[in-house]
């Protein structure tokens, strides 16, 4: 697994194992998945695992969609939501239920990444659109993360939800891993779920577990959780995925859109009163309800950056999650701003020709590597500033080192290949930043 730093997480790639952090960070890798499957939960207690919690429905939505009206299904989660599966198909479902309406999506997923940078990214990717439904789905990418940091982070998704539009109805979706299985089969949501339980019992928030019957059916023995992908999808019993994680489309989506499917009823006789969400008093004083991504303004910038242009490869690839971004073109190119709050981070690129930046925040120094092990490719990532900090002003400066890092060194030993055989990749020792993260304010 990728190390965990003092003030750094990455995201992981689409494929590779999810993550999530200590309360202290921003992002992490889902360590949970390479230890044993029972964890100790401590005093966290565990809900009983049911496929659907109705609460107060959908009201809003389902008037919009059985008048006809043109509605937009949002989808906010990590990488088993990025998939081509139960976001396609459950929108489709939706709109086969409802011919007469017009289902539309907006796609606010983001592979290897959880509730503590969908809460930053909320308003840029999902509610600018103005969605008329948001799932929310991080369940496993907050499987290692404490039930209190689920809970700011969570909490900020739905308030700052409700208060760009109060009619947006918010439904919660889990899903599981192999890890996971252990306490489903028990009868018991994973302990991130049960954390999520505490935020939908406290809002009034339908939710639906797509694991239990998932659980069932390998109790049962007609589904293999991990296996290698058979030529024949319709062979039994059913193989739910090839790593433990990402399910096959053919089966474990499906399943995730069957779970929809049957829970449609109860959440549809429980949405009985269409009106705006009052935002009530929080679960947690300090909730990230005010996390924000900022854009990066040219004042900020010295030294020699550039603004990549549109038709530029990596603008190209990520211009869905980065509309704006900037490469540091040499040693000494500066980032700096100073903000009011508690928390900041920069949204960012990992790569191989990732360098040295030095982050000074109110005076104090560290240096963090633009590249890691898995880096023969870019991912977005995170380089967290501070967290948690005391509230007031505080001063943060990023800086481009000259360091010439040790990138073979650096990349895990089956990562080693590619250095040898494409060296011209990793020459460059640069940094690309996107936006400011910030629980707060710049001044």
């Amino acid at each position: 697994m990728q190390p965990a730093f003092d003030a750094l997480q990455s995201f992981l790639p689409p494929a590779p194992t999810l993550s999530m952090p200590p309360i202290i960070r921003l992002l992490g890798l889902l360590t949970f998945l390479s230890v044993p499957a029972v964890q100790a939960h401590g005093d966290f207690p565990l809900r009983e695992a049911v496929e659907c919690h109705p609460r107060a429905g959908l009201p809003n939505f389902i008037a919009k969609v059985e008048a006809g009206e043109t509605v937009r299904v949002a989808y906010l989660g990590g990488s088993i939501t990025a998939a081509p599966g139960w976001r396609i198909q459950s929108r489709e479902w939706l709109q086969e239920q409802f011919p007469n309406a017009t289902v539309n999506e907006i796609h606010a997923a983001i592979g290897g990444t959880g509730s503590d940078l969908g809460v930053f990214r909320l308003q840029r990717d999902a509610l600018q659109h103005d969605p008329d439904l948001l799932f929310v789905e991080f369940a496993v990418n907050d499987g290692g993360a404490a039930p209190e940091r689920i809970h700011r982070s969570m909490e900020g998704i739905i308030r700052q939800t409700w208060a760009a539009n109060p009619s947006t109805d918010i439904c919660f979706v889990y899903t599981l891993t192999q890890p996971m299985l252990p306490d489903l089969k028990a009868g018991k949501m994973p302990r991130a779920a049960s954390a999520m339980e505490d935020l939908a019992d406290h809002y009034s928030i339908p939710s639906i577990h797509f694991g239990v019957e998932v659980a069932r059916l390998e109790s049962a023995g007609k589904l293999i959780f991990k296996a290698p992908k058979p030529a024949d999808m319709a062979t039994e019993p059913m193989v739910f995925s090839t790593d433990g994680v990402h399910p096959h489309v053919e089966t474990g989506h499906r399943l995730y859109t069957e779970a929809i499917a049957r829970c449609w009823p109860q959440i549809t006789a429980a949405s009985q009163d269409a009106k705006p969400h009052a935002i009530e008093n929080p679960l947690r004083e300090d909730n990230w309800e005010q996390a924000k991504m900022v854009a990066i303004q040219p004042q900020m910038l010295t030294g020699n950056w550039t603004k990549l242009p549109s038709d530029h490869s990596l603008a190209q690839r990520f211009q869905r999650n980065m509309p704006e971004l900037y490469q540091a073109n040499e040693p000494g190119a500066r980032l700096e701003f100073v903000f009011e709050g508690t928390n900041a981070g920069v949204f960012d690129l990992l790569g191989p020709d990732g360098g040295e930046v030095r982050v000074f925040l109110d005076g104090k120094e560290v240096t963090r590597n633009r590249i890691d092990g898995y880096c023969t490719y870019h991912r977005m990532a995170t380089l967290n500033v501070g967290s948690e900090l005391e509230p007031g002003q505080h001063t943060v400066k990023i800086e481009l080192t000259p360091k010439q890092l040790d990138k073979r060194e650096i990349l895990f030993e089956r990562n080693r290949g590619d250095f040898d055989a494409k060296p011209d990749k990793y020459q460059d020792h640069t940094w690309y930043a996107s936006s400011v993260m910030l629980i707060g304010d710049l001044k």
